[in-house]
């Protein structure tokens, strides 16, 4: 049927789980299609929101659409659209930022409410009604399982030699019926290549033909380059002393401009034969691929640039041999993370002198996308890093501060701390010996005296001297930048 007859099938208050994770494989054209039908029903002067569960972010043509139409009553569990963002941040839209791989056991116990729809795009259907997935897995199964009804867009822009790649895995079950996740290497596949349905909660099927959303990333600059040489100098490092084979262990890469830069600096390393358990597949880590320094890289969803796009869909063949796309209670299953020993890089917004990272708000109070899957790696791998310019906003920012203004990973998560001014190894310092190494190597020479001078003066003026804080001043800087638009002094 047309994407507004599938649309009519939504019904006001409903929520619905739509596939897309970092703007692959979201449906494109009945998302848009219930923001009409919402725009006419505002305009008859009825209500009309509905609850938007994904994988992760996906796109205009779907958070966008329906957050412009105030559509969306609760979004979960990462977003990264402008619009949404505006909604939550002024209140106008409920959101819930959860850690990935906790989405599909609060769906299956409850939590979230009744899943009434299921909205899933597929790259085909076969013969005996199995579903090829997409460019991204996300939660799709646990949504077409979880839903009463089940709305299917088939984008023939996807390509049908995808199938194969994926690995869907059906052995998961809540407590006490749990077992193991058969992993022990990237490489392991466990499940089938597709969804499995039953057709009778299928009530609509839409053809598309429509490309993923794909942004180009940003050039390396200097910066990104220098962030970059750190991670790896400290990599070969870790395989000198002993504590990594040389081979490493398995890569996972969060989704940004710095992630990309330190995986494509990965490539001018001596590094070779590497695996990646990661839940995105960014330009950096196809370029890894090609070159042969990743064997084998599994994931959740791609996150690829136009020029990427194009690369990977002119090289199926090679690609399918080499890539294994899972869903993300799978790519980011805590227990498998820890038994690979996975070497974890992510962004962050803001990092304190004890090793507290903020990788969600801005200001402590303003959303910026989510956790995401940072937390379930941190958490859990046996590295822990953290990548990011020093500075921000042409320096009027600095991202090294007394005190994170919000809390996304303590200091018990955070190994090692990564800016293009040096790298803040922590695993094994005390808090205020953490502090000294990471205002040394990590800080911009513009903060640097300022927060030596704040953590000297906590040293003599703080209620304990576990880890000291002067609490009238530990945002200051914060309270600065709110006031002048900088963090630096008069």
């Amino acid at each position: 049927m047309s994407a507004d007859d599938a649309a009519k099938l939504i019904n006001p208050g409903d929520n619905v789980g739509m596939s897309g994770f970092t703007g692959a494989g979201y449906p494109k054209a009945v998302p848009q299609a219930l923001a009409r039908r919402i725009t006419e029903a505002t305009a008859r002067g009825e209500q009309f929101k509905v609850g938007v569960w994904t994988g992760a972010s996906t796109a205009p043509e779907l958070d966008g659409a329906l957050a412009e139409v105030d559509g969306v009553e609760l979004r979960l569990p990462y977003q990264s659209d402008p619009i949404s963002r505006a909604k939550i941040n002024s209140g106008q839209m409920e959101y819930i930022d959860v850690h990935l791989s906790h989405v599909a056991q609060m769906a299956w116990m409850g939590f979230l409410g009744d899943l009434n729809v299921a909205l899933i795009e597929v790259t085909g259907i076969t013969e005996d009604g199995a579903l090829i997935p997409s460019a991204s897995v996300g939660n799709n199964k646990t949504w077409i399982d979880q839903a009463d009804r089940v709305i299917l867009e088939v984008n023939s822009w996807q390509q049908l030699e995808m199938y194969g790649m994926h690995d869907i895995y059906y052995g998961t079950a809540l407590p006490p019926h749990r077992k193991p996740v058969p992993i022990v290497s990237a490489g392991d596949r466990i499940g089938v290549p597709h969804f499995e349905v039953d057709p009778a909660k299928i009530v609509a099927i839409v053809e598309t033909d429509s490309p993923d959303r794909n942004s180009a990333f940003k050039p390396l600059d200097d910066d990104s380059r220098a962030i970059a040489g750190h991670f790896i100098e400290f990599l070969e490092h870790e395989v000198k002393v002993g504590r990594m084979p040389a081979g490493l262990l398995p890569l996972q890469s969060g989704v940004g401009n710095i992630a990309n830069a330190v995986m494509a600096g990965l490539g001018e390393s001596r590094f070779e034969h590497l695996n990646a358990y990661t839940e995105v597949l960014q330009d950096g880590m196809l370029d890894l691929i090609e070159s042969g320094t990743i064997d084998l890289a599994s994931a959740t969803a791609f996150s690829l640039s136009p020029d990427g796009v194009q690369r990977f869909n002119d090289n199926l063949d090679f690609y399918t041999q080499r890539i294994i796309m899972r869903p993300q209670e799978i790519s980011n299953h805590p227990e498998v993370i820890r038994r690979l020993g996975v070497i974890a890089s992510n962004g962050l917004i803001e990092a304190d002198i004890y090793g507290n990272v903020n990788s969600t708000h801005i200001m402590g109070s303003r959303i910026q996308n989510g956790i995401g899957g940072s937390g379930d790696f941190a958490r859990n791998a046996f590295l822990s890093t953290f990548v990011t310019p020093s500075t921000a906003r042409g320096g009027a920012l600095s991202c090294i501060v007394p005190m994170v203004t919000h809390v996304d990973h303590t200091e018990h998560d955070v190994d090692v701390i990564i800016t293009e001014q040096g790298l803040a190894d922590l695993r094994g310092l005390a808090p205020r010996r953490r502090a000294k190494v990471v205002i040394d190597n990590c800080a911009h020479p513009a903060y640097r005296d300022m927060l030596t001078d704040y953590y000297q003066r906590s040293l003599e003026g703080a209620w304990g001297r576990q880890t000291p804080h002067l609490l009238r001043e530990s945002f200051a800087m914060h309270q600065r930048f709110m006031e002048t638009g900088t963090m630096h002094l008069p």
